[in-house]
């Protein structure tokens, strides 16, 4: 797969750009329900007993659009920020690891080379994700935050709440957790991306290219993907949700120290079922989405 200098570069950026996008769409409308869930319980783990009935009460107090699928502009907002981010940074980390290790072309990338491409790449994408995440998680646990404070439960749009905190506490407000957002992707997109080829590259017939292997292969790869990096980063999720809702500036190791000692070790994984039931069809979603709008564009526009 040749590409003919810079302007192949810049177009196959684009094409990795817009199947990230893609992709980042259809994570949300597969994964969110259980998203909410999984930021109730995270930041109010004593409202509820566990995964069925937190789905449970937010159907009956809110119904599946204000309650299950709360949030979701931002949350296609912050998914498509992400992925398509990440993805166009994927691919120019890939040339720039095959550069180093002195592989021909990503193709010949190890599993080792593709997980530092995504290590490297999810430092950018890091600085989109975080202020759209804040307002994700603040619009989906707006009852219980109302609750806690005692107010009176106000409807916010996400525009309305990112002018808000950006009255009250500027730009920086918006980037809130930055520090444990870049501490969660940074070794979680590691294992994401060695997951996810790693997985292909087993999957794959001898002597059969990675990129051949069929939609229901890459599904599996992807939710292989998905479940290595929840796992591996889900405490540093359950620290970055609380830092977000709270509003205040707080030490990421504090919070953990913090909830440790209150809660216990396990409540670093509150919320990790919704997780993992949630990641399976959602980055099985996002890999296939990502990987044949990415082969379509490139047959449409000639590679």
């Amino acid at each position: 797969m040749a590409h003919s200098g810079s302007s192949g570069n810049i177009k196959s950026g684009i094409i990795d750009f817009t199947a990230g996008s893609l992709g980042g769409v259809a994570v949300v409308y597969v994964g969110q329900p259980l998203d909410t869930v999984k930021v109730k319980m995270q930041t109010f783990p004593h409202l509820y007993k566990g995964m069925y009935h937190c789905l449970k009460q937010t159907l009956r107090n809110d119904g599946v659009v204000r309650g299950l699928y709360a949030g979701t502009t931002p949350a296609i907002m912050a998914n498509v920020a992400e992925n398509s981010v990440l993805f166009a940074a994927y691919g120019y980390c890939q040339k720039f690891m095959c550069h180093i290790t002195g592989a021909e072309s990503v193709d010949q990338l190890s599993t080792l080379g593709n997980a530092s491409a995504g290590f490297l790449a999810s430092f950018f994408s890091s600085f989109t994700l975080c202020p759209t995440e804040l307002i994700k998680c603040q619009l989906q646990a707006m009852r219980e935050v109302n609750v806690s404070g005692s107010q009176s439960a106000v409807r916010l749009t996400p525009l309305q709440l990112t002018q808000q905190i950006f009255k009250q506490y500027g730009i920086q407000g918006l980037f809130r957790g930055l520090v444990p957002t870049i501490m969660r992707e940074m070794p979680g997109y590691f294992f994401f991306f060695g997951g996810y080829e790693g997985t292909r590259e087993l999957l794959a017939k001898p002597g059969q290219s990675k990129d051949d292997i069929g939609p229901w292969r890459t599904m599996v790869a992807g939710a292989v993907g998905g479940l290595v990096l929840w796992t591996v980063i889900f405490p540093s999720d359950v620290i970055k949700s609380r830092v977000q809702i709270s509003n205040k500036s707080q030490k990421f190791l504090t919070v953990g120290m913090e909830i440790v000692r209150k809660e216990g070790a396990l409540a670093l994984y509150n919320g990790l079922k919704p997780t993992l039931v949630r990641t399976i069809p959602a980055t099985a979603a996002l890999f296939v989405v990502y990987e044949y709008s990415k082969k379509l564009m490139h047959q449409s526009f000639g590679d």
